[in-house]
């Protein structure tokens, strides 16, 4: 009598494979590293299930019988169908993973909302980058970023969507000569200079911090204390608030700047299917800040 109402086991099956190519349970048992009076009840335990006899036990081995030779191929197809399940189930969670950088003063909440809502059943995860943390990109430990251009990244190396414009406004201490204008212009700032950060290549990068004999400076937090002090000014695009937290700062607008460009970047060639749905998510929600 056999077990139709059980479902067959793919263990079984692949003992009995394993035991038809050896035609031996010795040397198949040892090969899947069981114990043979082990492997043999679990023989016996598929012979039963399906209610007829795979192999005949002689002095020299295992023979099949007709209804083993019959068996055979199905369950090494069987086998391979379960494997390519597998596989394809393996590969379709590794393609639905992302990291997603982003720097400065970027809220890329409401991406990563609409790229979850998308695809619900992805890893998807963001990392915060400070401008030290220009590498991240190439050495993988995001898979995008978005930030503001430019960027110290080879152009052939990278595939740059833009996402949204922001214009600039200068963030001087209160008191300051500029503090009390209504606007001013990008000329009146020219000949500044500029205390340098890894993100920044051109001469109207996203975040400048100007005034002569500045050093480079890492923390936002200490850009802003150098302008509260009274040592330097900052060059910010009108979506970053941090600074209108702190009373002793005030911001103007720039007028003849040219925008501050908000990107997606990826390494040029990455296969990885998240990256596309990422792009499509930013573009549907992500829009310049009211100024």
């Amino acid at each position: 009598m056999n077990d139709l109402g059980q479902d067959l086991e793919l263990r079984l099956v692949r003992y009995f494979t394993v035991v038809a190519a050896h035609q031996h349970f010795g040397r198949a048992a040892a090969d899947l590293h069981v114990a043979q009076p082990a492997l043999s009840r679990q023989i016996q335990r598929l012979e039963k299930h399906l209610g007829v006899r795979l192999l005949d036990r002689v002095p020299q081995g295992a023979l099949l019988t007709a209804a083993g030779r019959r068996f055979l191929p199905r369950a090494e197809a069987l086998l391979r169908a379960a494997r390519q399940a597998e596989l394809a189930v393996r590969e379709q969670g590794e393609s639905e993973r992302i990291a997603v950088g982003y720097v400065e003063d970027l809220v890329i909440t409401a991406a990563v909302r609409e790229l979850r809502r998308r695809h619900p059943d992805a890893e998807i995860t963001t990392r915060y980058l400070s401008c030290r943390d220009v590498g991240a990109l190439f050495d993988k430990r995001v898979d995008a970023l978005i930030a503001r251009a430019p960027l110290p990244l080879a152009v052939d190396d990278v595939s740059s969507t833009p996402l949204y414009q922001e214009p600039r406004m200068l963030v001087v201490p209160r008191g300051h000569r500029l503090a009390d204008r209504a606007s001013v212009t990008a000329e009146e700032l020219a000949g500044e200079e500029a205390a340098p950060c890894a993100f920044e290549t051109a001469d109207w990068t996203s975040y400048r911090i100007l005034g002569a004999g500045v050093p480079p400076i890492e923390t936002y937090e200490d850009k802003l204390e150098l302008v509260a002090s009274g040592r330097a000014i900052a060059v910010l695009p009108v979506g970053d608030r941090r600074s209108s937290l702190r009373p002793d700062l005030v911001t103007v607008p720039i007028e003849g700047a040219p925008p501050s460009q908000v990107v997606l970047v990826s390494r040029k060639g990455d296969p990885n299917p998240m990256i596309r749905n990422l792009r499509l998510a930013a573009e549907a929600v992500l829009s310049a800040p009211a100024a």
